[in-house]
């Protein structure tokens, strides 16, 4: 018997597009809601049974689903250059939208704010990333800066870049962020030099540090929280 059969062979009401249409994008599993993107399958194999493949690659997890680089996508049979770009652009354009919801809350206030205006950047990477957040004299987020891109086991920050973006902005305060890949939260001995050298040069010229976060796929780590700024 033939399992993998057309979509276009399906009830319409099984349909991902027309069950969207007649039942809203609420009812849709999350094999359906890829499926659409898909759009269409192989000639053995439909769309959700393509999707269903992704699913469990991604052991039935969007959040791991959305660590899943190009070539990763790629490796699923019925799956090209083309449609791992819109899936691709699909789980970015999710995170920005969970981002701008929190353009209100710009103001940061706590290790908290700062974490969430940053973790969707420095989350799902498998390389690590350093980034600024430079603030006004209210605490306000002027810019949102990314610093440097390392590998798999780090990356350097340049002071000098640092603080010559900090005055052109007129900035009273910066907090840095870097992530873990590896998922470990505590700092390095090197994470933790690189920090007091850059508070100490920050007290020269009257721009405070006023954290660093270490951030990871589970949470967070503040220096400030921890006293060891």
């Amino acid at each position: 018997m033939e399992t993998n059969r057309s979509i276009k062979c399906w009830a319409e009401d099984d349909r991902p597009r027309e069950k969207m249409l007649l039942k809203g994008k609420s009812v849709l599993s999350d094999a359906e809601l890829i499926a659409i993107l898909l759009g269409t399958g192989t000639h053995t194999r439909s769309a959700v049974d393509i999707a269903k493949d992704l699913l469990q690659k991604s052991e039935n997890d969007l959040f791991q689903l959305g660590k899943l680089s190009l070539y990763d996508l790629q490796q699923i049979k019925g799956i090209g250059m083309a449609k791992a770009v819109t899936l691709s652009a699909a789980i970015e354009l999710g995170k920005r939208r969970q981002l701008s919801n929190s353009k209100e809350k710009q103001r940061i206030i706590s290790s908290k704010s700062a974490f969430d205006l940053l973790s969707f950047d420095l989350q799902d990477l498998i390389h690590e990333e350093f980034y600024a957040l430079y603030l006004n004299r209210g605490n306000c987020v002027i810019q949102k800066k990314r610093l440097s891109i390392g590998g798999t086991a780090g990356t350097v920050v340049d002071g000098k870049i640092l603080y010559k973006t900090a005055i052109e902005l007129n900035a009273a305060a910066i907090i840095l962020a870097h992530n873990h890949p590896s998922g470990r939260l505590k700092p390095s001995e090197s994470d933790i030099k690189i920090t007091k050298n850059l508070v100490e040069f920050g007290k020269f010229i009257e721009i405070d540090i006023l954290d660093h976060l270490i951030i990871t796929d589970a949470g967070y780590y503040s220096f400030a929280d921890e006293g060891i700024l």
